[in-house]
């Protein structure tokens, strides 16, 4: 047995140094075909990054060419395929300047797009790629309205946006915990609006009222009054885009302590003129 697993390892060493030996052959050569039929022949069998290396070689050979387009799909798909997304999107995008008018360029402008998708970081880091794909995504529907893809494009659009609607929710929710609690009424109320159809949205309005009854509650006591009235405006907003709401009890609950610290407000007002 032990003879038996030597034999495969040095065979695998013999293997693999032919294989080397003849890349480096073939990229010395000045035979362009035969390169290029092998550079087609490594992508083949998954070799990617070896593939990478002769047709970076050939490009301006093959340039022009009737050759050079299949050739050009392959090489962009290389990047893709090791994972090299920005080389990917930015090879996808290069297809799609020399070849216009290519069969292919709707399945290369929808690669072009998924490759930012693909760059989309976790919730917790900046979110410009997201975006970017958002923005493509949405433009390779508006020019392919009719391809089959298009359903693929939605889909990444709403991963994306959802993706976005965590961030910002992470941001607004930070602004409470940290007390600052106008920002975080602003930012739960720009959540609700930015996605409306969310099946949270009704959350955020909540977490917007508790927010701003946070912030009337910890005001000087000449600007409490004006600012526990916009608990009470927010909360009518709630009641009338969200009547069904399983949150409607903790929306009231605001709504009512804000209207009776009006009133203690107002009391104590009257009772400082009459004493003076």
């Amino acid at each position: 047995m032990r003879k038996f697993l030597l034999y495969i390892s040095v065979l695998a060493v013999v293997v693999s140094t032919s294989c080397n030996n003849q890349l480096r052959r073939i990229e010395k050569s000045n035979n362009f075909e035969k390169k290029l039929d092998y550079a087609n022949q490594l992508f083949q069998k998954k070799k990617y990054n070896t593939a990478i290396t002769l047709y970076t070689d050939l490009v301006q050979v093959y340039k022009g060419t009737e050759k050079f387009e299949p050739m050009y799909y392959n090489f962009a798909y290389c990047s893709y395929y090791v994972k090299d997304y920005v080389q990917a999107a930015f090879q996808f995008k290069n297809y799609l300047d020399l070849f216009p008018n290519s069969p292919r360029a709707v399945e290369i402008d929808y690669m072009q797009a998924y490759c930012y998708y693909k760059q989309s970081p976790k919730v917790s880091l900046d979110q410009t790629n997201t975006m970017k794909a958002i923005a493509a995504m949405q433009t390779f529907i508006n020019n392919y309205p009719t391809a089959d893809k298009v359903s693929e494009a939605n889909l990444v659009i709403e991963l994306c946006r959802r993706k976005l609607e965590k961030k910002e929710f992470s941001s607004a929710e930070l602004y409470y915990n940290l007390g600052f609690f106008k920002a975080a009424g602003i930012a739960f109320k720009n959540l609700m609006r930015n996605y409306p159809d969310s099946d949270k949205s009704d959350s955020y309005k909540v977490m917007a009222i508790r927010s701003y009854y946070n912030y009337a509650k910890n005001s000087i006591p000449e600007r409490q009054k004006e600012r526990y009235a916009t608990v009470l405006d927010e909360y009518l907003d709630f009641a009338d885009h969200y009547p069904n709401s399983k949150l409607k009890p903790d929306a009231e609950k605001f709504y009512t302590l804000a209207q009776n610290n009006i009133k203690t407000l107002d009391n104590e007002q009257i009772k400082a003129k009459s004493n003076q």
